[in-house]
């Protein structure tokens, strides 16, 4: 019997950008085309970040410069817009609004320190049971002790929980040790997952008209 859902953070409750957003930000950066995520996301400074070795204000010091950012002011303000354009994934939130008070529910996510008061701006950290954030814990997946973790704070074995991210080898890694594991796409074939896994006598299924079709960034 299901007992616990976990879900990642990025890209699953909170809402791809469109491409579009990222060229403006290239161009008003002055930047490269599709230079952007690279900048941000594959260096060490990231990788860093998301172990908690970095502040997320060391982390932008750092990254600063590639972006063309000199002055603290500039990365300030690039740091504003660039928050103030993520959002949570509407059609997701009603779903763990619809498991919550039904199961136990976590989220295990690789960010930076402060993913906690990220959910908690968003008004929807009551929603979850357990908050694993690799930035405030030190270790990431697919490391096998980041599910063992959760699973333990949330009191469920491994066959009683089912495990949500967008990921591919991240979920591998927690069916490997014998978690439920669904590879997010969307929030429409989500639903129809947790239904089949979980069959008619724990179906979350949402009625006509819930969810409206999401869109890919």
């Amino acid at each position: 019997m299901i007992q616990a859902m976990i879900f990642d953070f990025g890209l699953v409750i909170s809402t791809p950008r469109p491409a579009a957003c990222f060229r403006a930000y290239e161009r008003d950066l002055g930047i490269a085309r599709g230079s952007i995520n690279r900048i941000m996301f594959d260096g060490p400074a990231w990788q860093d970040a998301l172990i908690g070795q970095l502040t997320m204000q060391a982390y932008w010091r750092a990254i600063g410069p590639s972006l063309g950012l000199t002055r603290q002011r500039q990365i300030d303000a690039f740091q504003r817009r660039y928050y103030g354009d993520e959002s949570v994934n509407p059609e997701v939130l009603r779903l763990i609004q619809r498991l919550h008070g039904t199961y136990h529910l976590a989220v295990l996510s690789n960010h930076p320190p402060g993913l906690d008061q990220w959910l908690s701006d968003w008004g929807i950290r009551d929603l979850f049971d357990v908050i694993y954030c690799s930035g405030d814990e030190g270790r990431v997946k697919p490391d096998p002790a980041v599910y063992h973790v959760t699973l333990d704070r949330l009191g469920a074995r491994p066959a009683e929980a089912v495990f949500i991210d967008d990921t591919a080898g991240h979920v591998k890694a927690a069916r490997m040790l014998g978690i439920h594991g669904i590879v997010f796409s969307d929030a429409h074939r989500l639903e129809r997952d947790l239904d089949t896994l979980l069959g008619e006598s724990q179906s979350v299924h949402l009625p006509p008209g819930t969810i409206e079709t999401s869109y890919e960034g």
